[in-house]
Order: structure tokens, then C-alpha cells, then sequence
């Protein structure tokens, strides 16, 4: 008791210091943020639960208080733009003692932490907001740290103004060389900061605790997360790609939330009155319910107000796109219904490779995350959602198309179910292990594919990168293992833990208390050669160029990441041995990208990216600047011609065939060439200065659009590759034998045969 009380006294007495040190008259009085108790007991039991269950079952202590400590201040303040050394200092005694705080259920000293951030907050976008008042010299020679997460704290606040001097400077240079004139520039930075203090009072108990609490979680590791009940609720969404609602994607635009997209089939969509740019201003429920006005409210709070249960009605308050403020409202009532997220589903296309007058057909299947629908799966609902189901429908149909090789493009995929990679895996094995998990206790499991039989016995490809993450690495781990498929693209994360869901409401001890969940590492998985993807992730058999920063992304960049490990191998039969095919695949991709144009621009821009990271500046002298941009734009309008020649009269050896469902009835040949020549543009565009809700609406989904549309080089490449190995399989029925699980003859594998 004597120590609670001396935290209390403490937490109080900095409370009030901190207070007292704000020196900046224009800032807004700053909010004070407290705890709630279900909040402090949530705490308590994700505490119980993390240093009992989990797989690296760590103390809460004063060491891991002190790297709790550290980790909150870098989640508030990762650029180091806020808070002083002072302040740091300020706090240093409860460094020792944030244990104590979620021991004994006392959460005011991480609040007091926040309070004092939000009032830093405000007092620097004030002193920002001054500073436009001010005229900058852009002839100086300075320069602005562009990366400061991995420097010191200021030291004081003429150091931290300075910092912030610099930062505004830069924002008003990229405005300027854009062609903004001064006034304009004044008026879109002024509102832009002011933008940023709005949203950041928006922040409430939840987000502070989520906050902290995280803080705690990745303190253990890396991929433990605390889930505040919203965000809870927004993961299941995500992994079962549906929610119930009218079918719109929403955005805050001017404090305004505005209609970014309505999804087609969708009570949004049927109804033909919600139109993208249309903002919302209020929400009612139910037929006759008052309507709840939601101007400037937090775009989650609106989009909670919006979804609900099935068949119910929910009614909009809609101020119409080309509407003035002042305009006729319309209310629109619509009945909301299951939606499905197809954006984040499998997706195929079919891409054409023709060299020396003959075609190879590569199918490709694009496979965001690793989703299944849980709860309906458990409910024995027979068409619930899954990654497998829907990735073997788009086998089924690429056979259909004649496709000669599938390539999985798991780039950026970042894992979801383990299940789906064990059961994906199997379309492309016949029986067997995919994976190992091991537990805290040291036991072993083996996850296998226990399905007779493939949905693809053909020649297959993945392609990942630094993003291609867990569920990610253990499908390509697994098809490199059993030598079914060439892994092409650039090393994987890195991530090989499992992680479980656990509900902290089973401790609250009624239906009402909602204490969020943990999001824990319970085990590691374990390749079935016995290594593990941990911290090395998976190697590619042929590489192409790395487009991720390494340092600072991946499972290699976690100071606390689990160390690599390996175990005893599982029994298994390859189906396949490609060591003499990769060498010929790798010396013809290597012969064709040095002679490639597109390839070179890709590693050009590649060497431009790493050469300015390692730099870590910006000058903010406008000459040197202007240069920088006229070498920028001399790059892209060279590189804008080729594309538009390629688009205008194509000659090239590549085909891209998209499905069929995703593109538009009686799209025209003219209008079609038109919008490519309109998505390289739109691509290769220098910066214009703005931020994505600074610029029109049209002009950011058309942005979007080109993004999408701008040729994937990489995606092409391995393509090729894989219609070089198409090739070669059919010009040597050895080569065949050893590359496809049932060999050119049709009948098992020499190399299966051998294993057994």
C-alpha cells in the first residue's frame, strides 16, 4: 500500500510540474485523458495472462516496467518531434515502476504520459501555425533530417523548435516547387496543421490504453498485441472478409465523412442514390429514429453508428457531392445486409507470354491474406469464407483457360489463418506435412494435408517479398521444401510465430464488461525440413530486386525478436527436385533484365530510394532542390513516352489477361488504351506537395487507379520465368520428370519414387 501511494503522490506531482512548463500562450488548453476501471482491470488480467500462457512467458518487473517505459514513449513520439530530454527526465522515476501501475490497477501514471504528449502535440502545430506567418529564406544551406526515429531526444525546446522550423520549411518548399503561390501555401499548411491537432483531440481512454497497453504487449515480443474492443471487432471483420452494413467505404474529408467507394450489389450500391464525394451528416436507426448529426465525429464512431444487424434499417443524412454547404439534404434509408470484402479475395488474371511465335499462358492468382470466416466455419455454415476454397474455384477455372504454370503472388501478404496455408498448401501436394508447431513446453505438433489427391499438378511459381509474412512463409516454405514450385522474388519477413486470439471478457464476470483481447504468440512454427522461417524468413530460388529497407522492416529489425532455431526434420516425400532447372531459369532471367528498360528503371529508382535513405537529409535550399525535381521529372517523362509507345502500339512479348468479372461491359479498345495512357501518367507524377484528403477526391481514386494499373515489373518478370520453365519442362521429358510431382508421363515422380 505504501508503494501504491507513493506512485500516486508521484504520478500527481509530475502531473502538475508538467502542467506548469507550457510556455506557449496560443496552444489550446490541453485535454485531460483518464482511465477507466474496466480498463484497469483488462489490464490486470492481460497482465496474468502474458506472463503465464505465453510462449516467452516474461515477469512483470521493473525490467520489463523500464521496457514498457521506453517503448510507450516511442509509440507516442517515434520521430522524437514532441517531447524534450526534460521531459523524459520528468517521468524517470516511474521508469521502475509502470509494473506497479497494472498491478495494482492504477493506470494514472501512463495517462499523465499522454497528457503531457497531447499538450506537446498542441503546443508544436501552434508554434507551426505561427511560423507560416513567418518568410523562410530557401537559399540557406540546411538540411532536414527526413528519418529522426533512431535519434536523441531534443534537448530542449529551442532544439525542438528549430526541428520544427525546419520540418514546416520542407513543407513549404514541396508546395512551392509544385508552382503554389505563397498565399495558397499559407492557407493549405495552416489548415493542414490545424487538421492535425482536431484529430489528434479525438483520441479517447480507449485509444490511451490500447496505446499502453501494446506498449506492454510488444515489450515480450514482437507480434503480441493488445486488441481494444473495437479494434477486436474490426479483426474478425478482417479475417472473415464480411461484415453487415449498406456497403460503402467511408473517409474524413474537411471534418466531413464523405462516400470514397460504394461497393457494387450492396444496399449502397442498389440503391443508385449514394455517389461517391456524397458526405454524410448524420445517421438515424430504424425507420422513424431521431437522426444523430456527425459532423467532425471520428470516422470509426460514424461507421459504428452505420453498421448494424442484418435486415435492420439504418437511415443517411447525405449532403450531395456538387452540393453547397447550404444545399437541400437528402435522407436515404437502406437495409442492411451481409457485405463481402471481395477487394481483399483471391484474384486471378492470366498473363500471355510469346516468344519466338509461341504463347505460354501463366495464371496467376493474387492473394492478399490468408482469411477465413471462423465463426461460420465452427457453425458448420457449408459455404464459409476461405482463402483455399476460393484460390482452388480460381484453379479450377485457370484450367479452364488453358494455363500452362499458376504463379501464387503472395507479395505483401502478411499472413491470417494457419489453417489456410496448411489446406492451400495441399491443393498443390497429394498427402503430408506442411508444418511444424512447437509449444512453450517443448511439444511438437505436425500440421498436415491429409486431402488425397491436387487441385494444380502442373508447374506452379510463388512470388513474395519483405512483406509476404507467418501463413505466407510457411506456403512457400513448404512448396520450396517439397521442390513443387521455383520461390521467386525477394527474401520473406522473417515472422515464424503463431499467434492465438483470447478473450479477456471470460474474466469480467458479465455480459457488459468488454476488456478487449490478446492477440498472443502461443508457439513456433517450424518448416518441415526442420529449420524456421524466424528472423530469416524464406530465401527465393531466384531473385529479383529487394524494394524493402531491410534495417527497418522485417522480423531482423525487432531488438526482442525470437532468435532462430531448428529441430528435428518431419518425415516427408518431395514431389519434385528443381536444382538443375533453377540455374537455367536464373541465367536466362538474368540475361533478359540486363537488356530490359523497364527492369533497369526499376533498379534505378531502387538505387535512388536506397541512396536517399542512407543520406537520411533533404536539403531545403530551393536551387538544389529544383534540380533534384527537374532530374525527377526528366526520369518519369522519358519513362511516360516508352510506356505510352508500348500502350499505343504494342509489340511486346506479354499479354495481361484480366478475369473477365472484374472488368467492365463494353469497355471500348480506344477508351481502354486512353485510361492506360491516363494510369501511366497519373503513376509517374512528381510530387505535387499535398497530402491524400488534400487533393480532390476524383484526382486521389484516380491516382489509386494508376497505381494499380501501372505495369508490375516484377510480376511480369516472374512470368517470364516461369514460362521459361514451361519451355524447358517441354523440351525435356527428364527435366519434366524431376519438375512435376507425376513427371511427363503422368505417373509419380522419380524423385517421389526415390524418397520412398
Amino acid at each position: 500500500m505504501k508503494k501504491q501511494m507513493m506512485l500516486v503522490t508521484l504520478v500527481l506531482a509530475l502531473s502538475a510540474h508538467a502542467g506548469a512548463a507550457q510556455t506557449d500562450k496560443s496552444a489550446a488548453p490541453p485535454l485531460t485523458m483518464k482511465p477507466l476501471a474496466q480498463q484497469t482491470q483488462a489490464a490486470l488480467w492481460a497482465s496474468r495472462v502474458l506472463t503465464r500462457v505465453h510462449y516467452k512467458a516474461m515477469p512483470l518487473d521493473d525490467a520489463m516496467s523500464e521496457k514498457i517505459f521506453d517503448r510507450y514513449f516511442k509509440s507516442l513520439d517515434a520521430e522524437k518531434l514532441f517531447f524534450v530530454q526534460a521531459d523524459i527526465d520528468r517521468f524517470a522515476p516511474l521508469r521502475t515502476r509502470l509494473d506497479d501501475a497494472i498491478i495494482n490497477e492504477d493506470l494514472t501514471a501512463p495517462f499523465a504520459i499522454y497528457n503531457l504528449y497531447q499538450q506537446r502535440f498542441d503546443e508544436r502545430m501552434a508554434y507551426a501555425r505561427e511560423l507560416l506567418k513567418t518568410k523562410f529564406d530557401f537559399t540557406a544551406d540546411e538540411s532536414y533530417q527526413i528519418d529522426r526515429e533512431k535519434a536523441a531526444w531534443p534537448k530542449n525546446d529551442e532544439e525542438v523548435r528549430d526541428l520544427w522550423r525546419k520540418r514546416v520549411k520542407n513543407d513549404w518548399l514541396r508546395l512551392k516547387l509544385a508552382g503554389k503561390e505563397d498565399k495558397a501555401i499559407r492557407e493549405t499548411l495552416d489548415k493542414r496543421y490545424e487538421s492535425y491537432t482536431t484529430r489528434s483531440r479525438k483520441l479517447n481512454s480507449e485509444d490511451v490504453f490500447q496505446i499502453f497497453m501494446n506498449a506492454y504487449a510488444m515489450s515480450i515480443e514482437p507480434h503480441t498485441n493488445y486488441l481494444g474492443p473495437r479494434a477486436s471487432d474490426n479483426f474478425d471483420i478482417a479475417m472473415r472478409l464480411s461484415l453487415e452494413g449498406i456497403g460503402a467505404v467511408l473517409q474524413t474529408r474537411d471534418e466531413y465523412t464523405v462516400v470514397r467507394e460504394v461497393v457494387p450489389g450492396s444496399p449502397a450500391g442498389l440503391s443508385g442514390k449514394l455517389k461517391v464525394g456524397d458526405r454524410i451528416v448524420g445517421v438515424g436507426q430504424g425507420e422513424s429514429g431521431p437522426i444523430t448529426e456527425v459532423l467532425g465525429m471520428r470516422i470509426d464512431d460514424v461507421v459504428q453508428l452505420i453498421r448494424g444487424a442484418k435486415d435492420s434499417v439504418v437511415r443517411l443524412d447525405i449532403l450531395p457531392a456538387d452540393a453547397g454547404p447550404d444545399a437541400k439534404h437528402l435522407v436515404l434509408p437502406l437495409v442492411r445486409k451481409k457485405i463481402s470484402m471481395e477487394e481483399q479475395a483471391a484474384k486471378k488474371s492470366v498473363i500471355e507470354v510469346r516468344e519466338n511465335g509461341v504463347k505460354r499462358r501463366i495464371g496467376v492468382i493474387a492473394l492478399p491474406t490468408f482469411y477465413q470466416d471462423f465463426e461460420a466455419r465452427r457453425r458448420g455454415d457449408k459455404d464459409f469464407k476461405s482463402a483455399t476454397r476460393d484460390v482452388s474455384r480460381l484453379l479450377a477455372e485457370l484450367k479452364k483457360d488453358k494455363v500452362d504454370n499458376v504463379l501464387i503472388d503472395l507479395r505483401n501478404n502478411g499472413g491470417g489463418s494457419l489453417n489456410e496455408a496448411v489446406e492451400l498448401t495441399g491443393l498443390f501436394i497429394d498427402k503430408g506435412p506442411v508444418v511444424m508447431q512447437r509449444n512453450a513446453e517443448g511439444k511438437v505438433d505436425v500440421e498436415s494435408d491429409t486431402n488425397a489427391g491436387l487441385a494444380w499438378d502442373g508447374p506452379m511459381g510463388v512470388l513474395i517479398n519483405r512483406g509476404s509474412a507467418s501463413a505466407s512463409e510457411i506456403f512457400a516454405a513448404a512448396v520450396q521444401d517439397y521442390g513443387r514450385g521455383v520461390i521467386i522474388g525477394e527474401g520473406s519477413f522473417g515472422k515464424g510465430t503463431v499467434q492465438t486470439l483470447f478473450n479477456l471478457d471470460r474474466f469480467g464476470g458479465s455480459e457488459k464488461a468488454r476488456f478487449g483481447e490478446l492477440k498472443m504468440t502461443i508457439a513456433q512454427f517450424f518448416r518441415i525440413n526442420g529449420g524456421t522461417t524466424q528472423l530469416r524468413g524464406v530465401t527465393p530460388d531466384i531473385k529479383l530486386p529487394a524494394m524493402s529497407d531491410t534495417e527497418n522492416f522485417g522480423e531482423s529489425s525487432y531488438d526482442n525478436a525470437l532468435p532462430w532455431v531448428a529441430i528435428k526434420p518431419a518425415p516427408y516425400i518431395p514431389t519434385g527436385d528443381l536444382k538443375d532447372i533453377v540455374p537455367l531459369l536464373d541465367k536466362k532471367h538474368e540475361a533478359r533484365v540486363a537488356k530490359d528498360k523497364d527492369f533497369q528503371y526499376l533498379l534505378d529508382d531502387i538505387a535512388l530510394v536506397v541512396k536517399q535513405r542512407k543520406e537520411n537529409q533533404i536539403s531545403l535550399n530551393e536551387t538544389v532542390r529544383r534540380k533534384e525535381r527537374d532530374a525527377q521529372e526528366a526520369r518519369a517523362k522519358a519513362r511516360e513516352k516508352r510506356l505510352i509507345a508500348q500502350i499505343s502500339n504494342p509489340a511486346e512479348d506479354l499479354v495481361v489477361i484480366p478475369d473477365p468479372k472484374d472488368v467492365l461491359k463494353g469497355t471500348k479498345a480506344a477508351s481502354k488504351t486512353a485510361k492506360q495512357i491516363a494510369a501511366v501518367k497519373g503513376a509517374l507524377r512528381t510530387d505535387d506537395g499535398l497530402q491524400g484528403d488534400e487533393r480532390a477526391l476524383s484526382a486521389e481514386l484516380d491516382a489509386e487507379t494508376a497505381a494499380k494499373s501501372a505495369k508490375d515489373v516484377l510480376l511480369n518478370e516472374a512470368a517470364r520465368i516461369l514460362a521459361d520453365e514451361v519451355a524447358l519442362i517441354k523440351a525435356d521429358t527428364r527435366m519434366a520428370s524431376k519438375v512435376l510431382p507425376y513427371g511427363a508421363d503422368g505417373k509419380v515422380s522419380p524423385v517421389a519414387a526415390t524418397a520412398k
